[in-house]
């Protein structure tokens, strides 16, 4: 007979699938997360999604209020730029150390990826995408190396994931969206690292000109 779960197993597992949840967009700025929807969403009992949602307000990726309850923060202009330079010396740090240690099993990886990025644009799929694109990011950047950087990486996320969903919401430059993914492979096939960086930064500041716009003043 396999033993059941301990609860602190299972508050473990609540938290780590509601962060993967707040950083890949899955609930919107401004939303009520409501434990008990949440709770039957992810098949447990209240209590271990009521403990990870404390949580992830004591780390800044949700908010909590006696009134409220529990919700998505949204951010504003200034907090989305903030978030955004920091994403930029990070993520770009991460692309070009990952690019010096990337072996030929790795870049096919991400050759896949921007295929595969490239045929949800044709067909507008944008979960598609958006799933690749984030596939995309974490091979290059865990290639770095530095499970530290890495950790901050996926804390600065957070800030931003509620957003994230809505990269293709009335979003004119949709289209033009992985030419950065597609640039940067031709760095990486130069081993131009600062060119890797470059484009990657350029990735997140388009998206990131869009994004800003959905935020409050």
């Amino acid at each position: 007979m396999t033993a059941a779960p301990s609860s602190t197993t299972l508050q473990d597992d609540t938290y780590t699938t509601l962060r993967q949840w707040v950083t890949v967009g899955k609930f919107l700025p401004g939303e009520r997360l409501k434990i008990r929807n949440v709770a039957q969403a992810l098949g447990v009992g209240v209590m271990p999604v009521r403990a990870a949602l404390l949580r992830l307000a004591a780390e800044g990726a949700l908010t909590h209020s006696a009134n409220k309850g529990v919700s998505v923060p949204s951010l504003s202009k200034a907090e989305f730029d903030d978030v955004l330079q920091n994403r930029l010396l990070l993520e770009g740090e991460a692309a070009e150390r990952g690019t010096l240690r990337m072996d030929a099993a790795q870049r096919q990886r991400l050759r896949a990826l921007v295929q595969t990025m490239d045929a949800a644009l044709q067909t507008n799929d944008a979960k598609a995408y958006l799933d690749a694109n984030e596939d995309f990011h974490v091979h290059l950047y865990k290639a770095a190396g530095s499970p530290l950087l890495m950790t901050l990486i996926e804390t600065v996320w957070l800030k931003v994931g509620p957003l994230s969903n809505q990269l293709f919401d009335n979003n004119p430059n949709a289209g033009v969206l992985n030419d950065a993914h597609t640039d940067m492979l031709k760095a990486l096939d130069q081993g131009d690292a600062s060119g890797v960086r470059r484009a990657i930064e350029r990735d997140l500041f388009v998206a990131g000109q869009f994004l800003r716009s959905r935020c409050n003043g």
